[in-house]
């Protein structure tokens, strides 16, 4: 049996100029499960990322942890979160007025409880496919085309890496839910509550081969479920 080890990036830098970067605790999160796994004596085959430099910054600091010493994870855009922003904007555009928000809202929105109530709401509506773009929305992804990308990922790596290898994957909560779906088989709607409950920099693990595959691990942070570590348990 082949196993994928998935991660989910550290915190990332929700309110800054740029998300798209670790935070200085994000940095230590992973720094910790990198810790953790080495003195555990874990070792991987390779690592893949997506492209978004959260999810590459997160793989440089396990880096050390694969075979054959890489000077860099191999990057797939299939791997990279769903981009969230438009979908709130068109949300905020034709829907959030008669569900009852506030219709003077505008992007960005800095409050982290009322960002997800809206992005709760716009994914709702991205998922029944009731979103729809204007030519200025740009970045924006249909869900089926999500789902797609991520479900053909897996299904190249599981036919590329077999005999026992272990696949080290860094990306978003996103990809992890939607992965997740292949192997479960859950609704639709499920991915997205199941992006919800992912921390940063947790390790869910899928084992795969002779024609079966099953999650064997999910969400667990092993590395900060310790005393004096229940500040490094983050979400967003």
């Amino acid at each position: 049996m082949s196993e994928l080890i998935f991660v989910r990036h550290g915190q990332a830098s929700f309110g800054s100029d740029s998300y798209d970067k670790l935070s200085q605790r994000g940095i230590e999160q992973v720094r910790l499960l990198a810790d953790h796994w080495r003195a555990t004596e874990q070792e991987f085959d390779c690592i893949y990322s997506g492209t978004l430099r959260r999810q590459q910054e997160t793989a440089a600091e396990l880096l050390p942890l694969v075979k054959g010493g890489p000077r860099a994870s191999t990057q797939h855009p299939a791997l990279n979160e769903y981009n969230g922003d438009p979908l709130i904007q068109i949300y905020l555009r034709d829907h959030a007025r008669d569900e009852g928000f506030d219709g003077a809202l505008r992007w960005p929105i800095r409050d982290e409880r009322l960002f997800q109530r809206l992005f709760e709401a716009a994914t709702a509506r991205w998922i029944s496919d009731e979103l729809r773009p204007a030519q200025e929305d740009s970045d924006f992804e249909q869900w089926v085309d999500f789902q797609h990308r991520v479900h053909g990922w897996l299904e190249e790596v599981m036919a590329r890496h077999n005999s026992g290898s272990r696949v080290l994957i860094s990306t978003s909560g996103g990809v992890i839910a939607m992965a997740l779906q292949r192997v479960l088989g859950y609704a639709d709607e499920r991915v997205i509550a199941t992006n919800w409950m992912i921390h940063n920099s947790s390790v869910t693990r899928v084992r795969y081969g002779n024609n079966k595959i099953s999650m064997t691990q999910f969400n667990s942070l092993p590395h900060l479920e310790r005393e004096g570590r229940q500040h490094m348990v983050t979400y967003r």
